[in-house]
């Protein structure tokens, strides 16, 4: 067996079930999950109507690097998304299909790590547990780079010893952030660049919330946005993640794509050939359907943008909670133990948030999500509205 899956921790759901154990929960009320960050928005019909309609074509086997019209659609969504010019993203050499956000940013790893040159993996932390896991399992040791309140929630990137960034081979970013929401500005992209260039490094941007975001004159900055502001046409040592899991609230469909420097895409796309990971042909069009359309990805923006106007006022008088520039989550600080306070919200009020610590490590002297909880305002609008009311009767009982 590899040696490596020794040093995985447990992931933090398997940690939540058997925090969870044993209790029996009032019922009268029923659950409401607040855990897991998986959209319960019901999914577009132009995107339903193009599975449906593409079925029959599952009797081909679909080819790693994915159909022209789907590498299009993405390619003209990021054109669109983030301002980078008509043209700027070529679709046959810098755009990759792939199953979801998660495969991929663990097969990416795999992929790039040299595992014969004492690797680093730096990360953010608290962050999303495919980062560690992948470095982990590639033979690299993961470096935490802790976000805290102190740091607006985003990484100190100077505060890294050059020693750290001279064994670094990749960098995760993750913007909008997971749990924190924070959306990381171009100076900090731009100086992650900076770093890349003269380490040598790959940067490998999350960027899987971009579409959920609070301020419409707004949107969250991009990796790609730095780079073209760079004049880096060919988006040297840069890797985007993007997923319709979130934007189009179709996290079954496991569906997305990377994009970015084309040298290094050409070296994952052979080792996706062999990995076996092609995306099956009614998913891709059907994908094709969600990018080509901007409309729904907007209504689907404003759903959230209702949970946390509604939501909000209910709790601010008892917690220390307010909006993310991004994302869909709330991540307050308990004001205590953050596993404790999840399991007796649980046992009082039916209600399952995340306990923080779970989502970071003991780096630099502390767990930078010890002592608060995340809760994904994923349900519909009248649930997360229901769940408040529950958290705010639990809060003043307690």
């Amino acid at each position: 067996m590899n040696p490596h899956l020794a040093a995985l921790h447990a992931y933090p759901f398997e940690r939540l079930a058997a925090l969870k154990a044993g209790l029996t929960p009032p019922p009268g009320l029923g659950h409401i999950a607040m855990s897991i960050g998986e959209p319960q928005h019901r999914p577009p019909q132009l995107v339903l109507d193009a599975l449906q309609d593409n079925l029959g074509r599952l009797g081909s086997y679909p080819a790693t690097a994915g159909v022209p019209e789907l590498r299009a659609a993405c390619a003209g969504w990021l054109e669109r998304r983030y301002r980078l010019g008509r043209g700027s993203v070529d679709p046959d050499t810098m755009v990759l299909p792939v199953n979801g956000t998660r495969e991929a940013l663990f097969a990416f790893v795999q992929a790039l790590v040299d595992a014969g040159n004492a690797p680093l993996v730096a990360m953010p932390n608290p962050f999303y547990q495919i980062y560690e896991g992948a470095a982990l399992l590639a033979g690299a040791e993961p470096y935490f780079l802790d976000t805290t309140a102190a740091s607006a929630y985003l990484p100190e990137l100077d505060a890294v010893p050059a020693e750290v960034w001279r064994r670094c081979q990749v960098l995760f970013l993750c913007t909008p952030g997971n749990p924190t929401g924070a959306v990381a500005p171009l100076s900090l992209l731009q100086r992650a660049l900076e770093l890349a260039e003269r380490y040598d490094f790959v940067i490998a941007s999350d960027e899987c919330y971009a579409e959920i975001y609070r301020d419409e004159h707004a949107p969250p900055a991009g990796l790609l946005e730095a780079c073209r502001d760079a004049g880096r046409t060919q988006f040297e040592r840069c890797i985007v993640f993007h997923s319709l899991s979130k934007r189009s609230s179709v996290p079954g469909l496991r569906s997305g794509f990377v994009a970015g420097d084309p040298v290094v895409l050409k070296r994952f796309l052979l080792y996706r050939t062999y990995h076996g990971s092609a995306m099956p042909l009614p998913t891709q069009l059907a994908s094709c359907a969600a990018w080509r359309d901007d409309g729904h990805a907007a209504a689907n923006r404003r759903l959230y943008q209702e949970k946390f106007a509604r939501v909000l006022p209910l709790l601010a008088p008892l917690l220390e909670v307010s909006a993310p520039a991004g994302a869909f989550y709330l991540w307050p600080d308990v004001g205590g133990d953050d596993e404790q306070f999840a399991r007796e919200l649980y046992a009082r009020e039916h209600l399952t948030v995340l306990p923080g610590s779970y989502l970071g490590r003991l780096a630099h002297g502390r767990n930078p999500g010890a002592g608060r909880v995340r809760i994904s305002l994923v349900p519909e609008v009248a649930q997360c509205v229901e769940a408040a009311m529950r958290l705010r009767e639990f809060l003043s009982r307690r």
